[in-house]
């Protein structure tokens, strides 16, 4: 249980909050590099509850600015992207990618408002197909790109998904990091079906352990196979919003999600599942892309949406299972095939995490011990705030890239052995390396 002012440090996170001006520290994924076209339409974006539009520019930059004009507020969204520059269709003013007004046509050609004039824009940079955005308080000495390994390998090896969720950022990452529920929340009424016979399901009362690195914090389950094994899954919590799962042995891949702020209540829910070494399987990403028999599976689909207007952040990316429909919960289903009644395994998540409120008020939680890894995970979220506070310390992860290598793993191991041991090899991510065991 978190008391009400600690729940409200973790989860505001606009301009001048305390978990904003962390998250500001780092850089942010924030659309497919496909999303915005040259001299496309500009593309609505919120992040850290700050209204901007993407655009890329004649020369295939790509700048993230201001949505309202700083002239008399015209929507960007409906400007015109043409020679090098965004033009405001109500008089004409016209911004580069760094803020900088060109021209002001409506003005006398010597006028010095022009030379004076920026909207506000943050740095972008693009890394094998992702855009990142810095919205920290010096951009001009912001910290390198994070080294993290899904978006190091090719684009080849690489399935991406995006989807907006409706509830607050932590919610979404703690369902994540809680390995306890899988087996359950994503299983069936029978006994058969794949997840029936993951590991998971055979012990459904893990042991959990966790140890903190200087990237953020290891949550290992322990669960037991027999008299002589354990299987062990460790899922990670990267800084300041990243989780990493465990791959399973069939058809392995890594995977995890940036569960990235738009505002106090709307999360950018950024998926990916790769393979370190060779190409994403063919099938599986297909499967992501068209679903499993009508259900959805870990990644949205390209049917699970419902676009809305230019004017919405991230148009694209709404979906079709929400709140307001009761993310199409069926009872028949659970009562005959699925434990949940939901279709599929990200809205099983989703319906858990969004379905009473967009912020729960933590203050009613009863945490369990399966609860050991979100517990942890709050502490060192809100030491990392209170640091930055009190003494401007800033988390290591912030500025050194290479605290972002790691993976997460699943291991058989001797009862009673130390994961942490048997497992730190296979735990650090090393670019062009295999697994390095059999998951």
């Amino acid at each position: 249980m978190l008391t009400h002012e600690d729940n409200e440090t973790l989860v505001r996170v606009g301009p001048g909050t305390a978990m904003g001006r962390l998250m500001r520290l780092y850089w942010i994924p924030f659309l497919r590099a496909s999303d915005v076209e040259r001299d496309g339409q500009p593309h609505r974006v919120r992040l850290l509850g700050e209204d901007l539009v993407a655009f890329r520019d004649s020369s295939g930059r790509v700048g993230l600015v201001d949505h309202a004009c700083p002239h008399r507020g015209a929507p960007m969204v409906f400007a015109r992207n043409e020679d090098d520059g965004l033009r405001c269709v109500y008089h004409g003013w016209k911004f580069s990618v760094d803020g900088q007004c060109r021209e002001m046509p409506a003005e006398p050609a010597n006028s010095p408002m022009c030379a004076r004039m920026k909207i506000t824009a943050y740095p972008v940079r693009e890394r094998n197909g992702m855009l990142w955005a810095y919205m920290g308080p010096d951009a001009e000495h912001a910290p390198p790109l994070p080294d993290l390994e899904w978006n190091l390998v090719p684009e080849e090896n690489v399935a991406i998904s995006i989807r907006v969720q409706e509830c607050n950022w932590l919610q979404a990452l703690e369902g994540e990091i809680d390995s306890a529920h899988a087996a359950i929340l994503h299983g069936r009424v029978a006994k058969d079906g794949v997840i029936n016979t993951w590991k998971q399901a055979q012990d459904l009362a893990p042991t959990f352990e966790c140890v903190v690195h200087e990237g953020g914090v290891r949550i290992a389950s322990r669960r037991t196979l027999d008299a002589e094994r354990q299987y062990v899954r460790v899922n990670q919590f990267l800084m300041p919003f990243w989780t990493l799962v465990p791959p399973f042995s069939t058809y392995p891949e890594l995977s995890g999600h940036a569960w990235v702020p738009i505002d106090d209540e709307h999360t950018l829910c950024i998926m990916f599942s790769y393979h370190p070494t060779q190409p994403f399987y063919e099938k599986t990403r297909k499967v992501f892309k068209e679903g499993h028999n009508g259900r959805e599976t870990g990644h949205a689909s390209d049917a699970s949406f419902e676009p809305r207007p230019v004017t919405v952040p991230f148009p694209k990316y709404w979906s079709r299972y929400n709140r307001g429909n009761a993310y199409q919960f069926r009872h028949d289903l659970q009562v005959k095939t699925y434990n949940s009644g939901l279709p599929g395994l990200w809205v099983q998540d989703a319906a858990c995490q969004s379905g009473v409120a967009a912020i729960y008020d933590r203050t009613k939680e009863h945490l369990g011990t399966s609860d050991t890894g979100i517990a942890r995970t709050r502490r060192v979220l809100l030491d990392s705030v209170r640091k930055l506070q009190a003494e401007g310390q800033r988390p290591a992860s912030a500025d050194h890239p290479d605290r972002f290598m790691v993976r997460a793993v699943s291991l058989t191991i001797p009862a009673g052995g130390d994961w942490m041991a048997l497992g730190g090899p296979f735990m650090q991510a090393r670019l062009g390396a295999d697994f390095g065991y059999q998951p």
